[in-house]
């Protein structure tokens, strides 16, 4: 009998942690992105020693540059995400732009940075392979061509947001509490009319 009560409060726990989870995301909507933007954070700087090494290897036109400007712009545009949703006040135009303008000089210096590791491995004269002492230029390739694909998905949800903001509002999070289907409408109109 305590066992079963015990299940009984775990599944209403799990259903409670999912509906607290459902409010909070209908409130911001905004933060499903956010998580987007933070994946292609951590899986930028988390490989930052191997496209490190790859732009020493390859030391390639403005790969340098390329790497410098998608690490402070990930950076930034947090800062700038954080901005344009303040708590519980419409987007700010201004700064939702300015984070578009981020998400494409990202995605801008990531196509710059795989053309310059494509051209260093296909080039005619002496062309750079890639061995087990180099193995990490691949990874950098993987990582930079992931990067973008996470960028490019964060920018597409942002510019969906009004629309599934609006289907995430219609998912029903009341809580069904027992007795409280006979109960009438409350009347509160003034009386002395």
């Amino acid at each position: 009998m305590a066992d079963q009560k015990t299940a009984k409060k775990q599944g209403r726990g799990i259903k409670e942690v999912i509906r607290k989870s459902l409010v909070s995301l209908k409130r911001s909507p905004q933060n499903i992105s956010l998580v987007f933007l933070v994946v292609a954070f951590l899986i930028f700087s988390l490989n930052l020693s191997s496209i490190a090494n790859t732009t020493a290897k390859i030391n390639g036109a403005n790969m340098g540059q390329c790497e410098f400007v998608a690490m402070l712009f990930s950076i930034l545009a947090f800062v700038v995400f954080l901005r344009t949703f303040p708590k519980r006040k419409p987007a700010n135009k201004i700064m939702l732009g300015l984070l578009f303008g981020m998400l494409a000089l990202l995605i801008f210096v990531d196509v710059v940075y795989l053309s310059r590791i494509t051209s260093a491995l296909t080039r005619a004269d002496n062309p750079i392979a890639v061995t087990n002492e180099t193995v990490y230029i691949s990874t950098a390739q993987a990582v930079v061509t992931l990067h973008i694909v996470f960028v490019i998905i964060t920018a597409v949800l942002l510019a969906l947001l009004p629309v599934y903001a609006k289907l995430i509002r219609k998912i029903n999070t009341s809580i069904e509490v027992e007795g409280n289907e006979n109960m009438e409408a409350i009347d509160i109109s003034d009386d002395e009319d």
